[in-house]
């Protein structure tokens, strides 16, 4: 056992031997940014950022869809795969070391070219031994490959979290979405059961005489487009039920027999009031998408040393130590024991092109993932602008449309009045409670639009994710 200890002890340290490496250095590439501000951006950017909302039905919504979502248990899978992969590659720059064992009886032939050489046509053999193997990473094909793998951990674990962003955005844009048909479907029926009650009385007195036909299939008509957009709502809420559904990972029977739970009304939710005014300058270290990028970026230049190395001779180192007898009995006895130690060296000469062309492979991977690196960090900048104005211009928008659903509202009250005391007809009174069920729904979708520009600001901020959760999931 201590021969075996010396020869392990022996092929260790010749790792140590091996310093070089072909193949460029990672060196993160030269953007050309913008001048950057600094700002505090806590709210958009806290582990739970749709906290901001203070709903308490979407919490429970967003603490479902991270425990159950489908697309999140695969983002996490695929996390696990890239740590197995990470330890196959680290595998690789270590010796492989085993034992082995075995045993054998032959009975010769008196014929065959051996026969008489031994005292018995029987025989045994037994052997026990301590086997290692190492091949010297002189060129750095496996650091090179480890490298490679280690990034595409680091990657994988940023695109897992890219896509719990993603899921939790949705989550909420989902809700939204459901909040908003909740009060764009009272608001139909409020004004169907208005239409309904005027349809009675002129249908009554279109009975008696005391109204036009006209009058009265202008009132029919009315009613029907609004029964007709209370379906069209209740249709698509039943469908935002289905995708919520499907978001916080409810079974197919828990699809069909549940409902979400009611809050505040949507002009009642809270959005937050300081906006960020330009872009803050740690953008790009929030984002699980631009790390992700240059994850799979650090990893494709890694791969360019593994196809260089290829190029360069492959040296590995055999040994075994161990016994032999042919009695069991005798098989760890003083002078059982027997080592063997060879080395080989393979040298590519001529392999068709594949050489050249698996190179040539990997520079081109490597722009691929340059031109995608850069494009990561375009899309952080339009993101984020996209999302800052939106946010300008929703409020803008939910402003101007409330003063203007305000005003209709006093309008129908006038216009009501008038009616009935026979200062305006039938036709302008129903012109102006059109005009207040568009103006109305318009009101709500500007709400929607509004929360929906806070979710994707926290979302172009990197929301919910830091480096250092990052650095928490490699423990």
């Amino acid at each position: 056992m201590r021969k075996l200890q010396k020869f392990v002890g022996l092929m260790l340290p010749i790792t140590l031997l091996t310093a070089c490496e072909v193949g460029p250095d990672y060196e993160r590439p030269d953007i050309d940014m913008p001048k950057l501000s600094k700002q505090d951006i806590k709210e958009f950017t806290t582990a739970k950022w749709w906290n901001v909302f203070h709903d308490p039905v979407l919490n429970a919504l967003e603490d479902a869809a991270i425990k159950n979502n489908a697309d999140l248990k695969q983002a996490i899978a695929n996390v696990d795969i890239a740590k197995a992969e990470a330890g196959i590659a680290f595998g690789d720059l270590l010796p492989s070391v085993g034992l082995q064992g075995a045993g054998q009886k032959d009975f010769a032939s008196r014929r065959g070219k051996f026969a008489g050489l031994a005292p018995s046509r029987h025989s045994l053999d037994y052997t026990s031994s301590a086997t290692a193997s190492y091949e010297l990473d002189f060129f750095g094909k496996y650091r090179r490959a480890n490298e490679a793998a280690r990034a595409m951990l680091l990657s994988t674990r940023a695109a897992k979290e890219s896509v719990l962003l993603t899921v939790t955005s949705e989550t909420a844009k989902a809700y939204f979405l459901l909040k908003a048909l909740d009060a764009q479907l009272a608001i139909a029926r409020r004004t169907l059961k208005t239409r309904q009650e005027t349809y009675n009385v002129y249908k009554s007195r279109l009975k008696n005489g005391y109204c036009t036909e006209f009058d009265y299939l202008r009132i029919e008509a009315e009613m029907s487009s609004v029964e007709s957009a209370v379906s069209t709502l209740a249709a698509a809420q039943e469908k935002a039920e289905n995708a919520l559904s499907v978001l916080i990972g409810c079974s197919p029977r828990e699809m069909v027999s549940r409902k979400t739970a009611k809050s505040d009304a949507i002009n009642e939710l809270r959005i937050p009031v300081n906006i960020p005014q330009g872009i803050p300058s740690d953008i790009l270290a929030r984002r699980p998408d631009v790390l992700q990028a240059e994850g799979m970026l650090i990893a494709a230049n890694a791969k360019i040393g593994v196809a260089r190395a290829a190029y360069f001779p492959s040296i590995s180192l055999t040994g075994a130590y161990g016994f032999e007898s042919q009695s069991l009995g005798q098989l760890f006895r003083t002078g059982s024991d027997m080592w063997s130690f060879g080395g080989g060296i393979s040298l590519p000469i001529f392999a068709g092109g594949k050489i050249s062309a698996a190179e040539d492979s990997a520079n081109a991977g490597y722009r691929k993932m340059l031109a995608a690196y850069e494009k990561s960090i375009q899309m952080a900048f339009k993101d984020t602008l996209d999302a800052l104005v939106s946010n300008r211009h929703c409020r803008e928008i939910v402003r101007s449309t409330t003063r203007q659903v305000n005003a209709l509202k006093k309008g129908y009250s006038i216009a009501r009045k008038q009616k009935e005391a026979g200062l305006i007809g039938l036709i302008d009174l129903l012109d102006v409670e059109r005009g207040l069920l568009s103006a109305e729904m318009e009101l709500v979708t500007a709400l929607q639009n509004q929360l929906n520009a806070t979710v994707d600001l926290c979302k172009a901020l990197g929301g919910g994710w830091t480096i250092d959760s990052l650095n928490e999931n490699r423990k």
